[in-house]
């Protein structure tokens, strides 16, 4: 009587496919890892900057009456305007806040500028009765650069109205 042998398992041709597609796919997990370390470090600069524009409208709003002393554009290396005598709670503000800007270590950022914009008068017929000033704080740093992009300037900007009393 003949014997029929009846072995089954997984062939060298099959194993080899399995380990092709497994291949393929891990490859893909590695690149979606880069990819996630890229935008979380886009998106850690994106907070810091926001949060820097958030701060200089906060303390804008809190000494509000004072409000046209705050057009500040730290662009140079210009001292703020504001007068230490006349002007001493917005000169403090103007200053910790080119501080923190100029602090790689503080704000986290590279080649950081920061540039508030308040009209001297309110705007539009509207500004005018409510004595309204549009007030526009902009943070522009140059983007960190990773192993694949290069570092790129990148701007948040925030802008609100403030009403002195």
């Amino acid at each position: 009587m003949p014997r029929i042998n009846h072995q089954s398992g997984f062939t060298l041709v099959e194993s080899m496919i399995a380990a092709a597609i497994l291949s393929v796919g891990v490859l893909g997990v590695a690149a979606m890892q880069g990819i996630a370390l890229t935008r979380n470090v886009d998106s850690t600069e994106l907070t810091r900057a926001t949060n820097l524009a958030a701060e200089m409208i906060e303390r804008i709003q809190y000494n509000r009456k004072n409000i046209a002393q705050y057009a500040i554009d730290t662009s140079n290396a210009t001292p703020c305007p504001q007068s230490a005598v006349t002007q001493a709670e917005a000169k403090g503000d103007c200053d910790q806040w080119v501080g923190l800007l100029n602090n790689p270590q503080a704000s986290g950022l590279v080649n950081v500028r920061g540039v508030i914009t308040v009209p001297v008068t309110p705007v539009g017929i509207l500004g005018a009765l409510l004595n309204q000033y549009p007030v526009t704080v902009a943070v522009s740093w140059t983007g960190a650069a990773g192993e694949t992009k290069v570092a790129r300037p990148k701007q948040v900007v925030l802008t609100t109205t403030i009403s002195p009393e």
